[in-house]
């Protein structure tokens, strides 16, 4: 077995060489997975020190990948002291799995952290979890995703899952708006203390810092959350202004200020499979056939101001916002995953007519000798 660190165009191009042509699996595109890794450019990243990169390597075949790195901020919000693995995909090959994470743990002991999780691609407000149902379920865009044996072999090594959460899915054409509106989210429409922002495309850079505005304090008191900084959220989002569909996303103010935002943007998982993740002159193409065809969008999240929650102003922006969608040419909307304890979240899932798409786990693995 060759274990390489750093390597990251084997990094990189390693789902390619195990994941076949057949799976759900979509890889990130290279130049964003690029950017995350490069220190100094990405804000979660200031040095080099703050994360690694392991490949593993048999007779010239890649059967694996994992990444270790640190979140600073998170430790320090929550008290915790763990080190995150990240974009975990590997054959089904237990010499490599141990290997990898093997690697992954000796990183982060090295370093003084008694804890390893993953996967959080990179934080707890991007990409987390290993699916471990509804392996049939296609994901959409920002959605993980991996074979069965993956989590098998996450035990194998000693991890246990913890953190229960589900992606969902939910079909526009049928749709009954009329299924969230009460009383409080007719007055809501009603009413002109409460207005839809416009989102158009010069619209955008302004919709975007209230869209910080109210992740940061609508999901304040959510378990692993770590407040946005603007340099964090706008390298985050630095795409986004070309991504979004301006008619299906929606901000909604109350009395001239943000109060509540739905974040959508249309399922580009059919685009970055047809480029295989890779920027080349055919890109523009792809893209364009994209546009012309998409009929699924993602939303990333769904956020009300702290202080007007509990008012009906979800039920109120959806019940405006999925009808525009459907006739927008959408016909399926995919939901970022949802913790099992929020009941607030899967009670709109219901509403809509939401099904589970994928069940997903965090694995963790305490890096504490057992004493004697």
């Amino acid at each position: 077995m060759d274990l390489r660190e750093g390597d990251f165009e084997a990094f990189f191009e390693a789902p390619f060489a195990f994941y076949d042509e057949g799976s759900p699996y979509v890889s990130p595109m290279k130049s964003d997975l690029r950017r995350f890794y490069t220190p100094g450019e990405s804000p979660l990243f200031p040095t080099a020190e703050n994360f690694a990169l392991f490949t593993a390597h048999r007779d010239g075949k890649t059967l694996g990948r994992i990444g270790a790195h640190v979140h600073p901020a998170s430790n320090q919000t929550h008290g915790t002291n763990t080190a995150y693995f990240a974009y975990f995909d590997c054959a089904d090959d237990a010499e490599a799995a141990a290997a990898l994470l093997g690697a992954a743990e000796g990183w982060a002991r090295k370093r003084g952290f008694d804890t390893i999780a993953g996967n959080f691609n990179l934080t707890a407000m991007q990409q987390i979890g290993v699916v471990t149902g509804g392996f049939d379920g296609v994901p959409y865009v920002d959605q993980l995703y991996g074979p069965p044996h993956i989590a098998r072999l996450l035990r194998d090594n000693g991890y246990e899952a913890y953190f229960p959460m589900q992606t969902f899915e939910a079909d526009l054409t049928g749709f009954n708006p009329d299924a969230l509106l009460g009383p409080a989210q007719r007055e809501i429409l009603s009413s002109p203390d409460w207005s839809f922002a416009p989102v158009t495309r010069k619209d955008i850079p302004a919709r975007l810092d209230e869209a910080r505005e109210l992740l940061n304090s609508g999901f304040a008191d959510n378990p692993m959350f770590v407040p946005l900084t603007k340099e964090e959220f706008d390298f985050q989002a630095k795409e986004l202004k070309w991504i979004i569909d301006p008619r299906i996303t929606s901000v909604l103010h109350y009395q001239d200020k943000p109060a509540g935002i739905v974040l959508v943007i249309p399922d580009l998982n059919p685009f970055i499979r047809a480029t295989r993740s890779r920027i080349s002159w055919r890109t523009p193409w792809h893209f364009l056939v994209s546009r012309f065809t998409r009929d699924r969008a993602l939303v990333i999240y769904l956020s009300v101001r702290s202080d007007l929650q509990g008012k009906g102003i979800m039920g109120a922006m959806l019940a405006k916002l999925l009808p525009t969608m459907r006739r927008a040419g959408y016909k399926r909307i995919g939901i970022t995953w949802i913790w099992d304890e929020n009941r607030g979240s899967l009670r709109q899932m219901e509403r809509i007519g939401a099904k589970r798409l994928h069940r997903t786990h965090l694995f963790r693995k305490s890096l504490v000798p057992d004493e004697p």
